[in-house]
């Protein structure tokens, strides 16, 4: 049997990465879906478009009962409700998103149980960053005896190839302070604070700030013993970073505003267009884990780099999907990527997209 895939947004720049990543590495046939009445893009042979407004919720659950996979790209997840996982556990089909939301992954991890007892898996926050990122963790702990250290930075060129959700998505987490594990303690981060500048694979130099990210609160579960973890996110150019940095000092009543939001975002996102001209639409990460070996103090650094943004993310997604289909990921419940993913699935599912991380040698940290 052929297994059918449902890919809930799948007509914007995520999903259709997803479609494309799906049709490269399954044989599933795929739905896409969307709000308008006729589909806005070119479909391929085994693609099929269907108009669904996920406000609908007798329509939207017509549609998961007739697939095998559910991926929902429909965001930003920060207004989503947890409708679609929900019924995805009560139907007993797989389920996984790309979630961008810290608040909608925490709802949706208190479902672990209920996913469980159904016997259904689900993968939150599939994708490049989080995703990749996270199993590039994993990997690189595997490798310690005792891991203390988490030290995660990105930097994406203009729009990174995404649509205009990814620029509401950002205005958005610059609403309220988050909360971060330095040292063991769980401290009160502004959004858009400590400005760092690193280099990254292809960008060289480049500024990131604090961002309240999944993988923040994902790796602090999965790994309890890491004393700090720290997530960074930059722009290219620069001056994106310094207009950013400047919304965030605004009054949180204005960030609160859904016209500005929606404004700032629209306004972003034209400017993207004409700058990813010459920043190009490419996702940079840069991951240092430090920890011990042999109670010797040892730091590995390692890094990833895409030309394309939401291509990566699209893999990132697809490589989970196509496990699943292929029954190599099974375990019921609700999981973050590094909580599910074997690193030697992860590491052959990226060698078979041509993916590569880049890892430096262990760096002693004695004096």
């Amino acid at each position: 049997m052929i297994p059918s895939v449902l890919i809930l947004g799948g007509t914007g720049r995520i999903g259709q990465a997803v479609a494309t990543d799906l049709r490269s590495h399954t044989h599933a046939a795929i739905t896409l879906t969307g709000r308008r009445r006729h589909c806005p893009i070119a479909l391929h042979s085994r693609e099929h478009y269907l108009c669904l407004n996920l406000a609908d919720v007798a329509a939207v659950e017509r549609a998961i009962q007739t697939h095998h996979l559910v991926i929902h790209c429909a965001g930003p997840f920060r207004d989503r409700s947890l409708h679609v996982l929900q019924t995805c556990l009560r139907q007993q089909i797989p389920y996984l998103d790309v979630a961008d939301s810290p608040d909608y992954v925490k709802q949706a991890l208190t479902l672990r149980d209920q996913a469980i007892a159904q016997g259904v898996i689900a993968v939150v926050s599939t994708g490049v960053f989080p995703g990749i990122s996270c199993s590039m963790v994993r990997q690189s702990i595997e490798q310690l005896d005792q891991a203390d250290d988490i030290h995660l930075s990105y930097l994406v060129g203009g729009s990174g190839g995404a649509g205009v959700t990814v620029m509401r998505t950002t205005f958005l987490e610059l609403q309220t302070p988050f909360l971060a594990k330095q040292q063991r303690q769980w401290q009160t981060i502004r959004p858009y604070s400590q400005r760092e500048v690193l280099r990254f694979p292809e960008f060289g130099q480049g500024g990131v700030y604090w961002f309240n990210t999944i993988e923040a609160m994902t790796l602090a579960e999965s790994f309890p013993d890491v004393q700090t973890i720290t997530t960074k996110f930059g722009s290219v150019p620069d001056l994106y970073n310094h207009l950013t940095w400047l919304v965030a000092q605004a009054p949180q009543a204005w960030l609160r505003n859904p016209q500005l939001i929606e404004f700032l975002s629209q306004v972003s996102y034209r400017m993207t267009q004409v700058s990813d001209r010459w920043s190009g639409i490419g996702i940079a990460m840069r991951l240092a884990v430090s920890g011990q070996v042999n109670q010797q103090p040892i730091r590995l650094e390692s890094s990833f780099y895409s030309p394309d943004t939401a291509a990566a993310a699209g893999q990132g997604a697809g490589l989970v999907a196509q496990l699943i289909l292929e029954k190599k990921l099974t375990r019921p419940g609700v999981w973050s990527v590094e909580q599910v993913l074997p690193t030697p699935l992860f590491q052959a599912s990226m060698e078979q997209r041509n993916l590569r991380i880049t890892a430096g040698p262990p760096t002693s940290m004695r004096n």
